[in-house]
């Protein structure tokens, strides 16, 4: 069952309209202190010398629980046009549920400024809390506990229904959960749920075990962190058998001049490529130099490797292994790159794409790997296989351009998104550091390189709002 399904219709009958929570009083400087913008002015006030620490202190956890009040009142939102979304689309026509659900949850996403999957989590969340969670939901409403906190509740009933989630809500009421740390709430939640449906539980922990991989993930300084998603005890015999080097390597005759994790790092790589030792690595590394780092020698831009960050050139060159470093040429920050007449991204073209656009998602706010190279003109609409005309998405991006009322076209200011609800976000193009001087320190204006205002546009209504009864601000 999708959530979408969820969204529209509930065991025992049709959900009512949500109700916007309500506001306990707050001191009216916070509310005018939120409206001011300009942050010198926000950071004087917050400074005033008339506010004891106490006071200070007093002021961090009002703010605290106001930020907890409004992310309860934005997922009010969420789920309301959840609803109304599915509504709409369901009567226009609409009845794939997969494919709702991902419009509902990408417009989300770009409205909150966050990924699709985190998108989808908020989407989630706000229909759980209505569906068994009531007294999570007036936890999170009074501002009690946080949406992080909400957001684990809510992942770890996920596969129950809205009687075994209204259970699990219920026993959670005999625990201070507002006073419990992330971890202690999400161990005791995945147990009371294990008990109201044991059945499902099981069936959870099977299908973890065929969800086992591997996954690169870049890290800081040249580094990336390889990681290993097995069952509880394959991955305690790993840790084992590379704990196990560390004590042959302590009671070996050679001096010992690593320490504990460099062992184990280094024991890990030699055993996964058959290498003799680490750094005997062969391995091809993609680099965008900027073409003024050839140009001058003491140029203090670093490389770059798409989808992992900056790194000193030099650093890559050390070591005994075989390393091929394919370089690509950027002028202000951007990949120089090419054209082709195939239907098709391939080749070196393709190798150009992906790094230009960094190795991730081109759409704004999405971090996820470039999965697919989409037309921004489709083929079907006569666009050809050029450098300008392609862009790298992740799958549900691409998929998503595909779904009733989403359309992409490329502007002067970047590659623009509109949704069915006619707002448009602009994605400007992905440079690395080595773009132009935004300014004076304390500017506001737009960053360096042009990039465009991220901020949604909606299609004006030329009714107006007084027409709708709605407030003018």
């Amino acid at each position: 069952m999708t959530a979408v399904d969820d969204i529209t219709t509930v065991p025992g009958g049709s959900c009512p309209e949500p109700v916007m929570p309500a506001f306990a009083p707050v001191d009216p400087t916070l509310v005018w202190l939120l409206a001011e913008q300009d942050p010198g002015v926000v950071d004087e006030l917050c400074a005033d010398g008339s506010l004891s620490e106490a006071g200070l202190v007093d002021r961090i956890s009002v703010l605290e629980s106001l930020q907890q009040r409004v992310a309860a009142l934005q997922s009010a939102a969420v789920y309301a046009f959840a609803r109304r979304h599915a509504a709409v689309r369901t009567a226009g026509g609409v009845v794939e549920p997969e494919k709702l659900e991902r419009s509902i949850a990408g417009q989300i996403a770009l409205a909150c400024r966050v990924s699709p999957a985190e998108g989808g989590k908020r989407m989630r969340m706000a229909r759980d809390l209505r569906n068994g969670h009531h007294r999570v939901h007036a936890l999170f409403t009074a501002g009690e506990l946080s949406a992080y906190k909400t957001a684990t509740i809510t992942a770890a009933t996920a596969d129950l229904d809205a009687a075994e989630r209204a259970e699990v809500d219920r026993r959670l009421g005999a625990h201070d959960v507002a006073h419990l740390g992330v971890g202690r709430i999400r161990t005791l939640v995945q147990a009371l749920a294990a008990q109201v449906a044991p059945e499902r539980f099981h069936a959870r922990s099977r299908a973890a075990r065929k969800a086992r991989r591997v996954s690169l993930r870049p890290a800081p300084d040249g580094m990336t962190d390889l990681i290993a998603h097995l069952p509880l005890e394959q991955g305690v015999a790993c840790y084992a058998a590379l704990a196990q080097a560390v004590n042959a390597a302590a009671v070996s005759s050679e001096p010992v001049t690593r320490g504990r994790g460099q062992i184990m790092a280094d024991t890990l790589v030699e055993r996964v490529t058959g290498q003799v030792t680490a750094p005997d690595v062969a391995v091809e590394v993609q680099v965008v130099v900027p073409v003024e780092a050839l140009i001058d020698p003491d140029s203090p831009l670093p490389a770059h490797i798409p989808g992992h960050g900056p790194v000193p050139l030099d650093v890559l060159a050390t070591g005994s292994g075989r390393k091929t470093l394919r370089r690509l040429l950027t002028r202000a920050g951007i990949v120089i790159g090419g054209d082709s007449r195939q239907r098709l991204f391939t080749g070196v073209l393709a190798e150009w794409i992906r790094a230009r656009d960094g190795y991730r998602c081109s759409e704004p706010y999405c971090d996820a790997p470039i999965r697919h190279l989409d037309h921004i003109r489709r083929s079907a609409d006569d666009g050809i296989s050029e450098f300008d005309n392609g862009r790298g998405v992740c799958e549900l991006h691409n998929y998503l351009r595909e779904t009733p009322g989403w359309s992409v076209e490329r502007t002067e200011e970047g590659v623009r998104t509109t949704t069915p609800t006619g707002h448009t976000y602009t994605a400007p193009p992905w440079r690395t550091a080595e773009h132009r001087d935004p300014g004076p320190p304390g500017s506001t204006g737009s960053v360096a390189g042009g990039r465009p205002d991220l901020r949604p546009r909606a299609v004006p209504d030329p009714a107006g709002p007084a027409a709708h009864g709605r407030r003018s601000w």
